[in-house]
């Protein structure tokens, strides 16, 4: 959920600011297609290891979360200066380690009757859709109505994360959320970051030159891969037996 801090990032950025990177999206679409490619190379490989050995990617799993974290602070600090040249291997290694991180919920996918491939496909494609239309919808937007928008998904998505946390730790104590309540969270999940992909459109060109395609790039990154963990998830929470 490193996004949120990108959210707030960009609204300090933006205010009163008129478009400095009319470019900057166009020239981040490759890295961000690049990062999900490598991410779903990193899911495969993940999965592999859940199948003959489980033991040891319970083990990785964690330590894989540590190395995101800071991989993920790491890489944007050296792409918002500029230094591409460092950023970019630390962004393939950080879309690695997210698609094997999120190998454990492709494997519930993958073992969940009436998800499997197709479910997985499904949340693919939504993410197209969404990126198709908040296109021209976020690129359309006017400041005042944009700035809004972008502030509304930022409380949201800070409530959201507030919330998972809270699941996380009551699943120590090993009370787990209902199912009514998860379909809940993931639907909601679901429509903000529908609306961080349209605020995407809207924020990154006032907030990043042309040749700051890097950092670009890593938010609409982040912000596509949560749309797809959310979609997988309330097809999961909506299958649930």
């Amino acid at each position: 959920m490193s996004n949120t801090s990108n959210f707030r990032q960009a609204i300090s950025d933006v205010k009163g600011n008129a478009i400095v990177g009319p470019n900057v999206i166009s020239n981040a679409l490759p890295f961000v297609g690049g990062g999900l490619l490598l991410t779903a190379v990193g899911g495969w490989g993940g999965l592999g290891v859940i199948a003959n050995a489980p033991g040891l990617f319970m083990i990785t799993f964690f330590v894989a979360i540590v190395a995101q974290l800071v991989l993920f602070f790491v890489a944007r600090s050296v792409a918002v200066k500029g230094n591409n040249g460092v950023a970019l291997p630390l962004l393939a290694v950080y879309s690695l380690l997210t698609g094997y991180t999120l190998a454990s919920l492709l494997y519930v996918a993958l073992h969940t009757q009436g998800v499997g491939f197709t479910g997985i496909g499904i949340a693919a494609a939504g993410c197209g859709i969404t990126f198709i239309a908040g296109r021209p919808l976020g690129s359309n937007l006017s400041e005042q109505d944009g700035l809004a928008l972008t502030k509304t998904v930022q409380l949201g998505i800070i409530a959201l994360l507030v919330v998972m946390v809270g699941q996380l730790l009551l699943s120590f104590f090993g009370v787990f959320t209902p199912t009514w309540l998860e379909v809940g969270i993931s639907g909601v999940g679901v429509v903000l970051f529908v609306g961080a992909a349209v605020v995407d459109f809207f924020t990154l060109p006032r907030t990043y030159r042309d040749d700051q395609y890097l950092p670009a790039a890593l938010s609409m990154y982040l912000t596509y891969i949560n749309l797809f963990i959310f979609i997988l998830r309330l097809l999961l929470a909506l299958n649930r037996r």
